[in-house]
């Protein structure tokens, strides 16, 4: 596995925005009158670790012209860094494209958190390679990794298809491919078979693999045993599933998951796994606190990619995700800020006493 060298940039993730709303003070949406938002997609949060650690992301999304939320988006990825790439798109009315709706509170206790996405003329259903000159991002400024979620390629027939041309171009100029499922139910339903030709399609050219043992099944067809909610057992089984896998995606260089038992809303077990091909690494399952579990997820796999980027041990790189998941379910925001590189080996050290 060897990243192409020279490149302008080290990530670059194909994204939906929207905003998410959230209760104040922990409580649930129906009986809240008071609301936070903020920017959010599962691609930018993964590629924030990245970003705020220094290296060069760049953001290819769509926007909806002259809308308040979409300039109110924009804003908040130029603070984290990215380049961004967004191709405006009229709005044509109150009933044309929007920003998608996230509206999510985090839970407390014994009550978990609950969403509901509101992504009716979503303007990021809309992407389409030809609005962005990939041949000039990938061929002359270079990319190391291109990093796809489930979720974009799951959005629309347009969004499967803009994957799918942009893995081919980019694999054409060297760069790897990173992939996190995120199976979603509620856009599968009714399109499994077509949904299930793409992710194929998609994982036969990754690299990194980022998927649970509900993903194999899901959304590539692997037969397992049932999945039982204990985490010993899972292990067993993500194992088992990887060795099937590796028959028909020979070249995923990288399978990884984290692992997450929910004891109450405010208090999780985190582990995670790696298998590189040859050795497997495994982190036990930890306590960690949660202020809001939205967002751990796509730390953790930030966390890897920069890893892998740094060029560090896999098992090293394993623990940096781990990390990085671990510190992003205390924040408020669903992405990752991290101060450097100090803060989240200190949290993996369980190093939380004060810095003066």
């Amino acid at each position: 596995m060897k990243f192409r060298e020279n490149c302008r940039y080290a990530l670059l993730v194909p994204t939906s925005m929207g905003v998410r709303l959230t209760p104040v003070d922990r409580q649930p949406v129906y009986c809240s009158d008071r609301f936070f938002m903020q920017a959010t997609s599962a691609e930018t949060n993964t590629a924030s670790v990245l970003s705020y650690l220094g290296l060069k992301v760049k953001v290819l999304t769509r926007f909806v012209k002259d809308s308040p939320i979409a300039q109110f988006i924009r804003y908040n990825l130029q603070s984290r860094g990215f380049d961004i790439d967004a191709p405006e798109v009229m709005q044509e009315g109150p009933w044309g494209y929007r920003h998608q709706f996230n509206i999510a509170d985090m839970g407390f206790g014994p009550r978990g958190p609950r969403v509901y996405n509101d992504r009716a003329g979503e303007v990021g259903a809309t992407l389409n390679a030809s609005d962005y000159n990939l041949k000039q991002i990938f061929e002359n400024e270079g990319v190391k990794i291109l990093h796809l979620s489930g979720l974009i390629a799951a959005i629309s027939d347009q969004t499967a298809a803009f994957c799918l041309e942009i893995i081919e171009i980019a694999r054409k100029n060297g760069t790897l491919i990173s992939f996190d499922m995120n199976y979603r139910p509620s856009f599968w339903y009714n399109r499994e078979a077509e949904l299930h030709h793409t992710f194929v399609r998609i994982v036969e050219q990754t690299n990194f693999l980022f998927a649970g043992t509900d993903d194999f099944v899901k959304c590539l067809h692997v037969n397992l045993p049932a999945i039982e909610n204990n985490i010993t057992e899972r292990i067993r089984i993500y194992k088992h599933a990887v060795e099937k896998l590796r028959e028909s995606y020979p070249q995923v260089n990288i399978f990884a998951t984290s692992l997450r038992e929910t004891l109450s809303a405010n208090n999780h077990l985190w582990g995670a796994l790696m298998f590189d091909q040859t050795n497997w690494f495994e982190i036990d399952p930890r306590s960690i606190e949660v202020l809001d579990r939205i967002g751990g997820g796509d730390a953790f796999v930030g966390g890897i990619l920069y890893g892998l980027i740094r060029g560090w041990e896999h098992e090293k790189a394993l623990q940096f995700g781990w990390a990085c998941g671990a510190m992003a379910v205390t924040l408020t925001t669903d992405y990752l800020q991290p101060l450097n590189e100090e803060q989240i080996w200190n949290l993996w050290a369980g190093n939380a006493r004060v810095i003066r």
